[in-house]
């Protein structure tokens, strides 16, 4: 059995990205972040989280 991913809040994907509200909210517009809604609330896996931040630092590797 696998354990279930752990749900994220805006606010704590915000400091663990060191960014904005507004930048979180925009990353899950532009579906850059992955994310669903529990009962009207904005959640975020933590695995989610990573695979952008591992996908930033490929790009950055690129250029």
């Amino acid at each position: 059995m696998t354990a279930a991913p752990e749900l994220l809040t805006v606010p704590e994907v915000m400091v663990r990205l060191t960014v904005g509200r507004s930048k979180v909210y925009d990353l899950i517009r532009t579906r850059r972040l992955a994310s669903l809604k529990v009962d009207g609330c904005r959640r975020i896996p933590d695995g989610a989280v990573r695979d952008f931040i591992q996908s930033q630092m490929e790009l950055g590797e690129a250029a």
